[in-house]
């Protein structure tokens, strides 16, 4: 996973122009639900979540984590857009330095 902070200064007062996060890979484990719906979903709320709080592990440039871990369970029965919301939720409290991350 990648993070890079494009435009703008370091000066703690100027927000980027652009955040970008790539994610390779996420693996879901026992859920049902479409991946498809609950992709769009996870980007929808993480791009939300990136735009109205920043990532505060990039906040000196641009970070590369190679797994977030020690994040919340997640119950099974979600729905689709539910289930993207909450793992969009888990990432960003990642990116924010709760968990576990391995560079």
């Amino acid at each position: 996973m990648g993070v890079k902070r494009m435009g703008g200064s370091k000066d703690e007062s100027s927000k980027p122009s652009a955040i970008r996060v790539d994610i390779a890979e996420l693996v879901l484990d026992g859920f049902r639900a479409d991946p498809e719906r609950v992709s769009a979903a996870f980007e929808d709320e993480l791009t939300r979540l990136v735009r109205e709080h920043g990532v505060p592990l990039a906040a000196d440039g641009a970070v590369s984590v190679d797994a977030l871990t020690g994040l919340p369970p997640l119950p099974a029965g979600l729905s689709a857009r539910r289930l993207g919301q909450e793992l969009a939720r888990a990432v960003h409290e990642g990116l924010s330095g709760r968990g576990e991350v391995t560079r």
